[in-house]
């Protein structure tokens, strides 16, 4: 028995099992073995519980993975297999009264099976235990009746086997369909509460709950990506394009982990080995938002802000750390705080490192009141002198008040340079020496340059 059990298991995965012939075309022989069967099937009825008992203990000892069950509640094992043995070998005495109770007795074991847990080779090798110990019982009882109508019941073979691998088929149609239900429905879940913890409306009750269901400490680090997405926003993929249970990284399409994003839109790649490659997404109107989960030293921001690879145009925002998924809707405004920070050429702006723009952005009608003081008496110019002078400042200050360094960057002398910076405090009435000022022009060239003021 085993051996044939084991040449049908390829009949699991290739074409239906074939039916038995119509009644019309069966020899007597086969008529003589239809009745044997059914002679043996109605003992096997008759005897069921002891049939249940000994394949419970079968399960036991040669399944595995249905040993947590039977350890946990063995009277409801027994029922489950007794349930589907009652059916089953009724189905072989009267098929048609049968058949649809013992599909949806198959059904409702692959699905709660599922639920469970328990893999789905497991259920398959234990129907067809369940089949093997039903024919060994049906030869055995035909055997003890009249050994000569064994031979019988080889015209009936085929029909016995072809019945457990349709129920396998069924068991196996059952378990998928419900593992797909219980996967959307993880997911959802997890996306709702990736959701609730970006927007901070979370329940301080439910976070050791979110941690476990998403894997990430309760009281770890965290750090917030956020990148911009329009119509045809990026896509966010971590780098080697790994697939990960169900979660892929994901610009708008959902929540996910380690997932390709759409291949027509360019890829900010997290850099593999950093453990922000871990990184969970959530989409918004605006922008996607990553957890990052942050294990290293208090840099470990600046080298994976250097690292990420953003396409060109694509603006990107990181913002500070923080502790505990409690804090994570702080996280995700401040990397919304970074990302307004960001150009509109696009880049990377780590938050700690852009203070300034950032104070500028989260306040763009004080900004821009402050740029039009400072800057205002420039726009009487002609746009192209205009434009020269902000060029000029702008280069002087980011050489840290070298009018040498300036001019290389701007071709040209350091004495154009300083004519320029002083037609700029003649027309302002501002100075650069004073603190104070240099401060309000920085911000104020900020404010020009971010919000377009």
């Amino acid at each position: 028995m085993p051996q044939v059990v084991r040449s049908r298991n390829g009949a699991l995965h290739g074409p239906s099992p074939v039916p038995p012939l119509p009644h019309r075309f069966r020899s007597l022989a086969d008529r003589e073995a239809v009745e044997v069967l059914h002679r043996a099937a109605r003992v096997l009825v008759a005897s069921l519980p002891a049939l249940t008992d000994r394949l419970v203990e079968a399960l036991y000892a040669q399944e595995p993975a249905y040993r947590a069950a039977i350890d946990s509640d063995r009277a409801e094992v027994w029922q489950e297999v007794h349930h589907s043995l009652r059916h089953n070998v009724g189905s072989l005495i009267q098929p048609r009264e049968f058949r649809e109770s013992a599909h949806r007795t198959s059904r409702w074991i692959g699905e709660i099976r599922a639920e469970q847990g328990v893999p789905l080779d497991a259920v398959l090798h234990a129907f067809r235990m369940g089949g093997a110990m039903v024919w060994q019982d049906l030869v055995d009882e035909t055997a003890r009746r009249d050994p000569d109508d064994i031979r019988l019941l080889v015209h009936v073979a085929a029909d016995v086997w072809n019945f457990v691998d349709e129920h396998c088929g069924v068991v196996a149609d059952a378990y998928r369909q419900a593992e797909r239900r219980l996967s959307w429905r993880r997911e959802n879940r997890q996306r709702l509460m990736v959701a609730a913890l970006l927007d901070g409306t979370a329940r301080i009750a439910d976070l050791a709950e979110a941690a476990e269901m998403l894997g990430l400490p309760e009281q770890g680090r965290y750090a917030v990506l956020a990148v911009a997405v329009g119509p045809r926003g990026p896509g966010v993929v971590a780098a080697g394009g790994g697939h990960g249970a169900g979660l892929a990284a994901a610009s708008d399409a959902g929540v996910a982990r380690h997932g390709p994003g759409s291949a027509a839109r360019p890829p900010v790649v997290l850099p593999a080995a950093h453990p922000g490659a871990a990184a969970l997404w959530h989409p918004g109107p605006d922008a996607a938002f990553a957890i990052l989960p942050l294990t290293g030293p208090p840099g470990e921001l600046s080298e994976l802000a250097a690292a990420l690879d953003v396409p060109a145009g694509t603006r990107a925002g990181i913002g500070s750390a923080v502790e505990g998924l409690a804090a994570l809707g702080d996280a995700r405004r401040l990397a919304e705080t970074a990302l307004r920070a960001c150009p509109a050429s696009g880049g990377t702006v780590l938050l700690d490192e852009h203070l300034p723009d950032a104070l500028v952005v989260s306040s763009p009608a004080l900004a821009g009141a402050l740029a039009d003081r400072v800057l205002g008496p420039l726009d009487r110019l002609d746009p192209a002198d205009r434009d020269v002078i902000v060029e000029t400042l702008t280069a002087w200050l980011d050489a840290d008040g070298s009018a040498q360094r300036a001019g290389a960057r701007l071709y040209c002398h350091r004495n154009t340079v300083l004519n320029r910076l002083r037609r700029f405090e003649q027309l302002t009435g501002r100075c650069l020496t004073r603190p104070r000022d240099a401060v309000e022009v920085s911000l104020a060239l900020a404010a020009r340059r971010l919000l377009g003021t």
